[in-house]
């Protein structure tokens, strides 16, 4: 397999498992009552945890270590603030406040604030074939949040506010981590990010009180951490290794 299939590949299946993690947290929001600040608290540490072993397991010691030095650390700390717990938190608010669907296809214009970013920073006009997608998808997303009506919103102000940001948010988490992907492994990378993001909701996790979870609840928090999260952010920054961030 080429190099460009494998990119678009990785970030198909990245793009699938985090599309089905939504409709999973959208029926643990319903049915379980539980909130998103928990639920990212959660499922940050749970799939950070599970990488880091995985890291510790398979990857040199030095490989490990070198990570965790002055050199490469404020840039993983960055990533962890600013690319990781928004792109989590403000997915989950866009859920909660609308419904999954809608959510993730107002965090997927994350490819327009990449596109205009690095035509900023190149001092370039982006591609033709850019401008088309910006116009499509600006296009599609005001059909989605008017229902075709322009007087009127088909969503909830702050589902569509959440979804906007979750947008944002997911582009600065494409971009943020390239120059530490290009030095380490991306599951390394994105463990320890998980984990210094999940450590600052542990007052949530503390002092939440959470309802009785039946086995379909706890299986449910099991998929949205081991596909939703470890594999599908995993996949998804390992794309950007072959293919080009806004491709991805």
């Amino acid at each position: 397999m080429s190099e460009k299939k494998k990119g678009f590949s990785l970030a198909i299946i990245g793009c699938v498992f985090w599309g089905l993690s939504g409709n999973v947290a959208q029926d643990l929001f319903e049915q379980a009552h539980i909130g998103p600040m928990w639920l990212v608290g959660v499922r940050l540490l749970g799939a950070g945890l599970l990488l880091v072993i995985w890291s510790h397991l398979t990857l040199p010691t030095a490989k490990v270590k070198a990570l965790k030095t002055r050199a490469y650390l404020p840039r993983l700390v960055c990533f962890a603030l600013l690319g990781m717990i928004p792109s989590q938190l403000t997915y989950f608010f866009a859920i909660k406040h609308g419904n999954a669907s809608s959510a993730t296809i107002l965090q997927f214009l994350g490819p327009l604030f990449i596109i205009i970013y690095l035509a900023l920073k190149q001092l370039q006009w982006p591609r033709r074939v850019d401008i088309i997608s910006i116009v499509v998808a600006l296009v599609g997303t005001t059909l989605l949040v008017t229902n075709g009506n322009l007087n009127q919103l088909a969503l909830e102000p702050l589902g569509l506010f959440w979804g906007i940001m979750a947008g944002v948010s997911q582009a600065s988490y494409t971009l943020l981590p390239s120059k530490l992907l290009a030095s380490f492994d991306a599951k390394l990378v994105v463990g320890w990010a998980m984990i210094i993001g999940g450590l600052c909701f542990i007052p949530t996790l503390i002092t939440t009180k959470v309802a009785a979870l039946s086995w379909l609840n706890l299986a449910e928090i099991g998929f949205i951490i081991v596909f939703g999260t470890m594999l599908s952010y995993l996949f998804y920054l390992k794309s950007t290794s072959y293919i080009a961030p806004a491709t991805t």
